[in-house]
């Protein structure tokens, strides 16, 4: 098998020696005819040039023009690969600018006559909701709420807010009128938040063209009713009046830093813009457009931590808080203390649902529709109108300073504003710059590089054959003893290169 393999082995270094290594003379013509031909400038009055004053004068410009274009060229890379990007800023003026969907909130959340132990069931809800973590009120109430535990094993705090927190009919909202037209009760969405039931009024595609000609929007009238609703002053909720939130009607709202508050007796006149953000994806920016949420519709930060949430609560617990997305079961009151509380704290302090950057649980969205708002505030009324109101609801002007609050969102113009980031530095621009290098400082094109690299190849290639047929290194073609050349093999030689 050896003498085989040495055999084919030789068989093979006398086919390169005859084939494939060119003599001398022949690889100096070969380098003669590169320079004289290559259409990179400045080579050929390289070799034709006699003097040999302007042969080192025209390669220094030649070696000068190639330092160059190979900086710049590392510059132009070096500025792609950090990802650049711009952002525009385009104002455009449209005819019909939709009305954006708007949710209500009272901030006095419970009806005072269902709240037996109004202390342990704000507790249960914070727990709930997640919108507080621990705090040393758990001490102060552990044995009420041992005993509210043990006794209602199947107290829902889902069906508790639902039959006992604020309701909207024609008691609470007074009055509704959306661009001239009466509105009514039954065309809000009820919804939970962390200010328990909320209602949001959507649009449905009506247009908002009248708005900048007759000035109307979307007008409501509220009647809080502090003595009918209440919170817990010992909690630190000491607010009374309307919370709302100005969104997108295919996103969930978010309260959370977002809200806007109107108290009791004032008139909240609110001017909306709408603003679209465009972020590019990921190394530009950091979007990722693949992210899909399974129960909304479009992708949002707010909502997919929300679903991040319900995700580690329900492996942790095997069931959800009624007010995260998900088919999973209602947590009962066991639960939601004993693995609901932990599991939303363990979230919060561990960072296991973030935000913002692309490797994050959320990154950015792609697009995301915004509502930039300027609010103005005036007492309710005049006496007149305190009197007239009065005698209207037959009520006192006491009770309407008290109770009612009354909120005007209209658009400030038909401006539609997007902002967009867009790349600073394209592949096509990048290519234009490195061309444009080459040609200015060179004259070379893409067919001289293809030159460039058959040049440099053929050398290879070369030096591969030449390095296989002398290296010493091996043995089986340097063995004096074994393989001792023939009287053919010496008469033909081998060409030094």
């Amino acid at each position: 098998d050896k003498q085989n393999e040495k055999r084919k082995l030789e068989k093979i270094r006398l086919y390169l020696i005859k084939k494939l290594q060119p003599c001398l003379e022949d690889r100096r013509r070969y380098h003669q005819e590169f320079a004289s031909s290559t259409s990179f400038h400045g080579v050929q009055n390289i070799v034709r040039r006699r003097s040999r004053t302007h042969r080192g004068l025209w390669l220094l410009v030649v070696t000068g023009c190639l330092g160059i274009v190979i900086w710049q060229i590392c510059s132009r890379f070096i500025y792609y690969f950090s990802w650049p990007t711009t952002t525009t800023v385009v104002v455009q003026y449209v005819e019909n600018v939709k009305f954006p969907a708007v949710t209500f909130c009272n901030l006095n959340r419970f009806q005072a006559h269902a709240v037996s132990n109004l202390q342990v069931i704000f507790l249960l809800w914070n727990i709930v909701s997640g919108v507080v973590q621990k705090f040393a009120m758990e001490d102060k109430y552990s044995q009420e709420i041992n005993d509210f535990l043990l006794g209602n094993q199947n107290f829902s705090i889902k069906e508790f807010t639902r039959k006992n927190g604020f309701y909207l009919n024609h008691s609470t909202l007074l009055e509704c009128e959306f661009f001239g037209k009466t509105c009514h009760p039954e065309d809000f969405e009820h919804i939970f938040t962390e200010y328990g039931n909320c209602f949001t009024f959507n649009y449905n595609g009506l247009p908002a063209r009248s708005v900048s000609l007759s000035g109307r929007g979307l007008r409501l009238l509220f009647d809080v009713q502090q003595e009918q609703f209440t919170d817990d002053p010992s909690l630190g909720y000491t607010d009374a009046g309307i919370t709302f939130v100005i969104h997108s009607p295919k996103e969930v709202p978010r309260f959370d830093g977002l809200g806007l508050l109107t108290p009791v007796g004032m008139h909240a006149q609110v001017a909306i813009r709408q603003l679209k953000s465009i972020i590019q994806e990921y190394p530009w920016g950091e979007c990722k457009p693949d992210i899909k949420l399974q129960y909304q519709n479009i992708y949002s930060t707010n909502g997919c931590l929300q679903e991040c949430k319900a995700r580690y609560i329900q492996d942790w617990c095997g069931c959800l808080p009624f007010i995260l997305p998900g088919n999973g079961t209602e947590c009962d009151l066991l639960k939601f203390y004993n693995c609901v509380y932990p599991a939303v704290y363990d979230i919060e302090i561990k960072g296991l649902c973030t935000v913002g950057t692309h490797n994050s649980t959320c990154p950015a969205p792609c697009e995301e529709m915004e509502y930039p708002t300027t609010v103005t505030y005036s007492s309710f009324g005049g006496e007149k109108a305190i009197k007239y109101i009065s005698a209207k609801l037959k009520k006192s002007p006491e009770y309407i300073r008290q109770n009612l609050v009354l909120i005007d969102i209209k658009y400030h113009d038909l401006s539609y504003k997007i902002t967009q980031q867009q790349k600073a530095l394209s592949v096509s621009e990048l290519l234009a710059d490195v061309g444009g290098q080459l040609g200015l400082f060179c004259g070379a094109s893409m067919i001289t590089l293809i030159e460039l690299l058959e040049y440099i190849f053929t050398n290879f290639c070369w030096m591969c054959i030449f390095l296989l047929l002398k290296a010493p290194e091996m043995p089986q073609w340097n063995n004096t003893s074994q393989n001792q050349p023939t009287n053919k093999e010496k008469n033909t030689g081998i060409q030094e290169c």
